[in-house]
């Protein structure tokens, strides 16, 4: 009998998330992302409520309202300037760049647009405003171990060493 993600289950899992108009693949982690369920929220509550009681395998779809988890859009975090006033090294559109505020606050901003003349950033979240589908497909899911409830996900493998191979120099 398999066993069902519940509190204290070590869980793998890879996902991708969709925008639910376009359908375009927004952002995905194809390697397993590892976590033990109850104490390591690794994705947003809602979607880890729908991982209860499923097993590896399973492959479930859950939309989500950007707004609910990110916030609506804030247009004051867009921003339009010169590209003579922007170092070569920001000038490709995917370029994150880190700003900090005058009052110490830093924030991502991404380039989102960019001509001969002008480049635009936006610091808004590239998931508010936007209905998603986070589509998850469960690896596994087994008991965590001591160190892996201790630490919420997983631990650093340490290797085999016969220890008839050690011997003091």
């Amino acid at each position: 009998m398999s066993q069902t993600i519940q509190d204290g289950k070590f869980v793998e899992l890879t996902y991708r998330v969709t925008d639910r108009k376009s359908g375009h693949v927004l952002t995905r982690v194809d390697f397993p992302l590892g976590y033990v369920h109850g104490h390591n929220e690794v994705l947003a509550p809602s979607v880890h409520g729908q991982l209860e009681g499923r097993a590896a395998g399973d492959v479930i779809e859950v939309p989500i309202d950007g707004n609910l988890i990110f916030g609506p859009r804030d247009e004051s975090l867009v921003f339009t300037d010169h590209i003579d006033n922007v170092p070569p090294e920001y000038r490709q559109v995917g370029t994150s760049i880190l700003m900090e505020s005058d009052q110490g606050q830093t924030r991502s901003f991404i380039v989102t647009r960019m001509d001969d003349e002008t480049l635009t950033v936006d610091g808004n979240n590239p998931l508010c405003g936007r209905e998603v589908v986070f589509i998850l497909e469960v690896l596994s899911v087994r008991d965590a171990t001591g160190d892996e409830m201790q630490a919420g996900g997983a631990t650093a493998a340490q290797p085999d060493v016969d220890p008839s191979l050690l011997r003091a120099v």
